[in-house]
């Protein structure tokens, strides 16, 4: 048995996929509930739905999408020239170190300065964290998937050394937090009775933005080609450091950006966990949106509701929350199953030929 690829890979199948994954992985979902002694569909329904019975429900939903949406495009940029960032979760949190800086050091000033050099500082902190291990690709050939997966750790353990020193609420109990952020460090609401802010709309911004480099952009093609093949950009005379830097820096601000989002908005202060793993699931957001900013918007839509689902699931269906990490790694293992299947056809080969080809 072998993987044979497809001289035409169907390109309704390719975007199909997303959906055979999703249904696939709510057919895993329903037997987990049925094995926990519920209704499967039943649960299905309460756990896709309930979230979003109201409009603070719907409002949450926007919040944990808006991170998801804004790493996912960054990250895709990268995806598409092959450069493979998995630290958009350490390019967060340092995002979130530099832009905290500027709060609690600012933040008590009415000024409207601070929320905007605080999503500054939340950009480079993430670009810088992003820079190393393009540094080390361009001048070593490493990894960039080991260096910015490994950076990660760096960058929690960065954070953890602060709050639990430097940046400690004197006043929080021993808990480990920072002092609450000033009103002027926060970002305003955007929908009344809600949590939604403005970073809402960074990540309409995003996808705007995205969809314009990506698709109307000469360096956008040069990406694509390059994530093609990097022999044919190398004789095209398209240089694949370049394509390394912009992808790299590309997802680095927009996950450190991400970052400010959470600190600014639904958390008001600092935390060792500032992100519930935002910077992974958004890899599956990518992937699950095929590289393209509007299914990124869905994706990571989707993907919110299951984390809101997944809080739900504890109060009304009795389910660990754990089942929220669960079913977006069956999501991601089904998805890249289906695009296997895509691009690649198996062939069996009987053993006498076999033994009469060695």
């Amino acid at each position: 048995m072998r993987f044979e690829p497809r001289p035409n890979p169907s390109k309704i199948m390719v975007l199909m996929s997303p959906v055979i994954a999703i249904a696939l992985t709510s057919l895993v979902a329903m037997v987990i509930f049925a094995s926990a002694g519920l209704n499967p569909f039943e649960a299905l329904l309460t756990f896709l739905t309930a979230p979003l019975a109201d409009l603070y429900g719907l409002g949450e939903l926007l919040i944990k999408a808006a991170p998801l949406v804004l790493i996912g495009i960054g990250l895709a940029i990268g995806f598409r020239a092959g450069i493979w960032n998995v630290g958009a979760e350490g390019q967060l949190t340092v995002g979130v170190i530099f832009s905290g800086y500027i709060a609690l050091k600012y933040g008590p000033g009415d000024g409207m300065w601070v929320l905007p050099v605080m999503v500054l500082a939340g950009a480079i902190g993430g670009m810088a964290w992003a820079a190393i291990p393009a540094c080390l690709r361009v001048a070593f050939n490493a990894s960039e998937i080991l260096v910015s997966l490994m950076l990660n750790y760096v960058a929690a353990l960065w954070l953890s050394w602060l709050i639990f020193g430097l940046w400690r609420d004197p006043a929080g109990f021993n808990f480990p937090q920072s002092e609450p952020l000033a009103p002027a460090a926060l970002f305003p609401t955007l929908i009344e009775d809600t949590r939604a802010n403005i970073s809402v709309l960074f990540a309409l911004a995003a996808i705007f933005a995205g969809w314009l480099f990506m698709s109307r952009s000469f360096a956008g093609f040069q990406l694509k080609v390059t994530g093609l093949s990097e022999g044919a950009a190398r004789y095209a005379g398209f240089g694949v450091r370049r394509a390394v830097w912009i992808g790299m820096l590309a997802s680095g601000a927009a996950a450190g950006i991400a970052g400010v989002g959470e600190i600014a908005g639904p958390l008001a202060q600092i935390f060792p966990t500032a992100s519930p793993g935002y910077g992974y699931a958004a890899i599956i957001v990518a992937f699950l949106g095929r590289l393209n900013p509007i299914g990124i918007l869905f994706s990571g839509l989707l993907m919110a509701l299951l984390y809101l689902a997944g809080d739900l699931a504890q109060m009304s269906l009795g389910m660990p929350s754990s089942i929220t990490g669960l079913l977006q790694s069956t999501m991601l293992f089904f998805l890249l199953t289906t695009d296997v299947f895509i691009q690649y056809r198996i062939r069996f080969q009987s053993s006498n030929r076999q033994g009469a080809s060695a």
